[in-house]
């Protein structure tokens, strides 16, 4: 059976990519990673759904910002008909979502601060978030910062209309919150509002799906799917929070075309480098920066600063300056962390071989 990576989302910019990368690696075939479970992988390629993993000199040779595989990745690999294919390179991608992952902290310290890849290579995002009593802003602004860092274009789809009888009242809070994020208010159960996700549901367009466990990610994925994919767990009664049902994460093809792929529920979502995400998210606040009577003001009690300003008529409401601050802050600090955590890393290397330099030196003598 021949598969046609182009249904998978290939382009000619892909195609001309992974030729470059060819001249240099021979007897090599493009395919698309669809699942991922720590270091194997399903791919689909020429020859169809295969079974991979991470070439040993590739994994070994990772450093720090290398493409590490994840579901999503278009790839270069050594097929095997006969066992497990080589992933060999990963081709350059065109869009990615990050979170901060940091290592060690469950000993009480952080040993290393990177980043976290959850998928790639998709063209829209849809942060869900169920209009129960888990619905949080706070939670979604800062999945909207994530996303339009990621290079895609994000939407909000608000899922269980079905279980309030007026829901408009809980999606005009996301809404003003969203801006010109378009937000869609559905039901997967009766197929309420269903029509309206179809045009990012295009053929060879990929979606991710993003957001907390329980509010309904792997119920969207049967419904639009057509048939069941995802088992469907129900949600604790007490706090309206749902229990883990995708552990892995997957990429499906519809049969109109389009791709999804499902990533396990956040509770908690770290922010990586997130600068331009958060110019994007409160363009209209940071507006206000360039009307401040001083370039350098800190924006708590110089005069003439727009910013107190707004927030003493209330056209800057006090949670969104919050929101914007909180995040500034949480993406600096991740962002220093790392650059020191890197540099001391250097610094023992550093001293590591000039011990070791010292040694050789007693040994001669």
């Amino acid at each position: 059976m021949f598969v046609d990576l182009k249904d998978y989302g290939f382009t000619q910019a892909d195609f001309l990519a992974a030729d470059r990368v060819q001249k240099k690696l021979k007897d090599l075939i493009p395919g698309r990673i669809i699942e991922g479970r720590r270091e194997r992988f399903k791919i689909i390629c020429e020859h169809g759904e295969v079974s991979a993993e991470i070439k040993g000199s590739f994994f070994y040779g990772l450093k720090d910002g290398d493409l590490f595989p994840v579901v999503g990745d278009f790839v270069l690999i050594q097929y095997n008909e006969c066992g497990s294919s080589l992933i060999d390179a990963v081709l350059p991608r065109r869009s990615r979502f990050s979170r901060v992952d940091f290592l060690g902290h469950e000993e009480g310290y952080v040993k290393n601060v990177r980043e976290q890849v959850s998928a790639a290579n998709f063209d829209y995002i849809f942060i869900l978030s169920s209009l129960n009593l888990d619905l949080n802003l706070n939670r979604l602004a800062r999945y909207l910062t994530a996303s339009l860092q990621s290079g895609a274009f994000p939407i909000f789809v608000l899922t269980k209309a079905d279980l309030l009888e007026d829901p408009s009242a809980r999606a005009a809070e996301v809404r003003k919150m969203a801006r010109e994020v378009p937000v869609i208010t559905i039901s997967s159960k009766t197929g309420f509002g269903l029509d309206e996700l179809a045009p990012f549901l295009e053929p060879t367009k990929t979606v991710v799906f993003l957001g907390s466990s329980g509010v309904g990610k792997s119920s969207l994925l049967n419904r639009l799917a057509g048939e069941d994919l995802m088992e469907v767990k129900a949600i604790r009664d007490d706090d309206s929070k749902g229990r883990h049902t995708t552990t892995y994460r997957q990429l499906f093809r519809f049969p109109q075309g389009a791709l999804v792929i499902d990533t396990p529920g956040m509770r908690e979502l770290g922010l990586w480098d997130s600068r331009e995400g958060i110019s994007l998210a409160f363009a209209e606040l940071e507006e206000l920066f360039s009307h401040c009577r001083f370039n350098n003001c800190s924006h708590q009690t110089e005069p003439g600063c727009a910013v107190q300003a707004a927030l003493e008529n209330g056209s800057l409401p006090p949670e969104k300056w919050k929101q914007y601050l909180v995040q500034r802050k949480e993406t600096a600090f991740v962002m220093n962390h790392s650059a020191y955590l890197k540099q001391k890393q250097e610094s023992n290397k550093s001293i590591a071989r000039f011990v070791r330099e010292i040694k050789k030196g007693e040994e001669l003598y």
